[in-house]
């Protein structure tokens, strides 16, 4: 995860999922596109964030909705819907490995090393994280003769060296990529901030964005969470930990991102606000719920006890409750 993440998705190619909406197109919600297309809702979803399908605007602020003219084209697509399935097939360790013609101990080691990338994971019923590898992903890279050396024969010094000290980048590589595929969906500068900030636990978001408007409607925009158990359970826990930032040096990257992105969207809108008196509204997102650190920065009328909350929260997570 090197360089500048909003810079990157904004140079990169321009995602069809951002198509806009026009208000005289008829269009479904992401669910009912799923049963019309004949997909499982994680078949569905993971099409729509490489963007084999496009999404619209919702004119009413909810969810990102399909056009009938999209379900429309995707049906007409040759092969459909074996194509399609296809260009979204994933595959665990072992399933990946035979299609690269190697050991699933080796196909681990490239892993690891972040020379393969997954792109979504799962908890089994031990409550371990499995990677998932895009199938299209595996075969170019095991038919690109560049790659040849890293597929046979003894591994490279320098990389053997890594994998001793223990690198893992399976995790901070499927943040990245994850994150690029949400940001390549949108345009919208408080949503894209939501995006960076969703890789930072609740206590630093709090930590660089005090404001608590703010705090509360960079909540209400972030992208949804991979559902693995009911809210507070260990398996949601366990996914929370999967997708935040761990590593000192990601941390810093992130952080430093979100502060650009939090400037481009202060300097596009403000955050909204109440128009008369009262708390401090917290607007919740249907899918997650007010992230702890904007719940608890709800009821503050003022910069001080925001500044006291923080102390709090330090405290709290330094004694790892």
């Amino acid at each position: 995860m090197a360089g500048n993440m909003l810079t990157t998705a904004a140079s990169a190619p321009a995602h069809p999922h951002s198509a806009r909406a026009h208000s005289d197109r008829p269009s479904l919600t992401q669910s009912r596109a799923a049963r019309e297309l004949g997909l499982r809702r994680s078949e569905f979803e993971l099409a729509v964030l490489l963007g084999r399908i496009r999404t619209v605007p919702d004119e009413a602020g909810g969810r990102r909705r399909v056009a009938v003219e999209e379900i429309e084209r995707v049906r007409a697509a040759e092969g459909f819907p074996d194509s399609v399935r296809q260009q979204i097939r994933v595959v665990g360790t072992t399933e990946g490995a035979e299609l690269m013609g190697i050991s699933s101990t080796r196909f681990t080691k490239l892993a690891r090393l972040g020379l393969v990338v997954p792109v979504k994971f799962y908890l089994n019923r031990y409550r371990a994280v499995v990677w998932l590898y895009l199938a299209q992903d595996l075969q170019q890279f095991a038919e690109d003769p560049a790659n040849a050396p890293l597929l046979s024969g003894r591994v490279a010094t320098a990389l053997r060296d890594q994998l001793a000290e223990g690198v893992d980048l399976r995790a901070r590589n499927w943040r990245g990529r994850h994150t690029g595929f949400h940001l390549r969906g949108t345009e919208d500068t408080w949503e894209r901030a939501a995006i960076v900030a969703s890789l930072l636990d609740p206590v630093q978001v709090a930590e660089l964005v005090p404001d608590p408007y703010e705090c509360s409607y960079l909540n209400r925009l972030r992208p949804r969470a991979p559902g693995h158990g009911a809210p507070d359970s260990p398996a949601a826990q366990l996914t929370e930990r999967t997708m935040t930032a761990d590593d000192p040096d990601e941390i810093l990257w992130v952080r430093a991102n979100l502060s650009l992105a939090l400037a481009e969207a202060r300097e596009d809108r403000p955050a909204p606000r109440p128009t008369s008196g009262g708390g401090i509204p917290v607007p919740r997102s249907p899918q997650h719920g007010a992230s702890p650190a904007c719940e608890a920065l709800g009821g503050l009328p003022d910069a001080k006890q925001s500044r006291g909350l923080l102390r709090w929260m330090r405290r709290k997570h330094a004694a790892g409750t």
